[in-house]
C-alpha cells in the first residue's frame, strides 16, 4: 500500500510479551503489570512498586509504575480498551511509534503485550487549552509538528492519505439505534442518516482532495493533553499515536486548532482567531521549510494558502469528531 509506514533499518526491535493485563483496577491489573515489570525492570522489588492511574479513557487505560517517592523512572503501561481494534490499527500504531522514536519525536517503546504496550514516561506538563494560545508554547508546537511532517517513512512510495478510508470505516460501524430511549432520541434528532453522511463524505473528498495540501506523516489527534511541555528544557513532545498515519498536512493542523476549544466542555469561542492562526502558521512554515532545506523565508501568500486549507480541513475534522462522539461514546 502506498500509505504503508516503513520502520527505518536499524531501529531497535520491540519485544512482544505474551502477557495480558486486566482492564479492571485491583489485584488482576497489578499482577499483570508486575509480570511486565519483571521483564522490563527486574531489579524492582514487587512490593515496592506503586501503580498510579493516569487516564481511564474510551480507547485505553494508562497506568504509571514506579518505585519510591520519585518519578525519575516511570514505566507507562497502556491497556487497550475493549474492541478498540475496530477503530485503531494497533500494528500501524506501533510502526508509527517506532518511526517517531527513531527520529527523536517519541519516547522509548519498551514492549508490546497481548492487550497493550509499555513505554517511557516523558517529564513535563500535559497542556490545557489556555496553554496552547501562549505564543512561546504554540511556536514550539508548530515547530515540533513541522518536524514530524517532514519525516520520510514511506520507503520510496508516493504516500496517499488514509483519511477517507478511515472515515468510511468509522461510518460502517455506526449503529442504527440505541437501547437507551433518551440517547436514541438525541441520536435520531442530531445525527444525519448514514446515507446523508456518506454523501457528505463524498462531497468533502472531492473538494478537499483537490486543495493541494501535501500528504505527510501526521499525528491526527493533537489534542492539548497529547502535548507534553517541558518548561525546564523549553520543548514540547507529542504522545499517543493511535491515529497516526499518512494524511493531509492541513488536516493535522486543523485538527489541532479544533482542540483549542477543549474536549469535555467544548467552547468554540476558544477556536484561534485569524491573527493567532497566522502567527502559528508562519512559525510552522518557517520550521517546515528549514527541515526541508529550503531556508526559513515565508511569504504572505504561503501563509494565506495554508490558512485557507487548514480551516477547510478543520470543518471535516470537527464533523468527524462530533459523529464519533455520538456513535462511540
Amino acid at each position: 500500500m502506498s500509505n504503508y509506514i516503513h520502520v527505518p533499518p536499524g531501529s531497535p526491535e520491540v519485544p512482544k510479551l505474551d502477557i495480558t493485563v486486566s482492564e479492571r483496577e485491583g489485584p488482576g491489573c497489578r499482577q499483570g503489570a508486575l509480570q511486565l515489570l519483571r521483564r522490563l525492570r527486574p531489579h524492582w522489588r514487587p512490593e515496592e512498586v506503586t501503580l498510579q492511574l493516569f487516564t481511564d479513557g474510551i480507547t485505553n487505560k494508562l497506568i504509571g509504575c514506579y518505585v519510591g517517592d520519585t518519578t525519575d523512572d516511570v514505566v507507562l503501561v497502556r491497556i487497550y480498551g475493549n474492541k478498540t481494534e475496530l477503530l485503531v490499527d494497533r500494528d500501524e500504531e506501533v510502526k508509527s511509534f517506532r518511526v517517531l522514536q527513531a527520529h527523536g519525536c517519541a519516547p522509548q517503546l519498551y514492549c508490546t503485550f497481548n492487550n497493550g504496550l509499555c513505554y517511557e514516561f516523558m517529564q513535563g506538563e500535559a497542556l490545557d487549552p489556555e496553554h496552547v494560545c501562549n505564543p512561546d508554547i504554540f511556536r514550539l508546537i508548530a515547530k515540533q509538528l513541522a518536524k514530524i511532517h517532514t519525516i520520510h517513512a514511506h520507503n520510496g512510495w508516493i504516500p496517499k492519505s488514509n483519511l477517507w478510508l478511515k472515515m468510511g470505516k468509522y461510518f460502517s460501524l455506526i449503529p442504527t439505534e440505541f437501547a437507551d430511549e433518551e440517547v436514541n432520541k438525541r441520536f435520531l434528532s442530531e445525527i444525519p442518516s448514514p446515507q446523508v453522511l456518506q454523501e457528505e463524505m463524498a462531497w468533502m473528498k472531492e473538494r478537499l482532495s483537490n486543495l493541494g495540501s501535501p500528504v505527510v506523516l501526521c499525528h491526527n489527534d493533537l489534542l492539548c493533553k497529547n502535548i507534553i511541555y517541558n518548561k525546564k528544557r523549553g520543548d514540547v513532545q507529542f504522545i499517543d499515536y493511535e491515529y497516526s498515519g499518512y494524511n493531509y498536512l492541513a488536516y493535522d493542523i486543523g485538527n489541532h486548532f479544533n482542540e483549542f476549544a477543549g474536549v469535555n466542555e467544548v467552547d468554540y469561542s476558544l477556536y484561534p482567531n485569524r491573527e493567532l492562526q497566522e502567527q502559528w502558521l508562519r512559525s510552522y512554515l518557517e520550521a517546515y521549510k528549514e527541515y526541508k532545506g529550503f531556508g526559513t523565508e515565508v511569504s504572505e501568500k504561503e501563509v494565506e494558502v495554508l490558512y485557507v486549507q487548514v480551516n477547510q480541513f478543520a470543518l471535516v475534522n470537527n464533523s468527524l469528531s462530533h459523529v464519533c462522539y455520538i456513535y462511540f461514546r
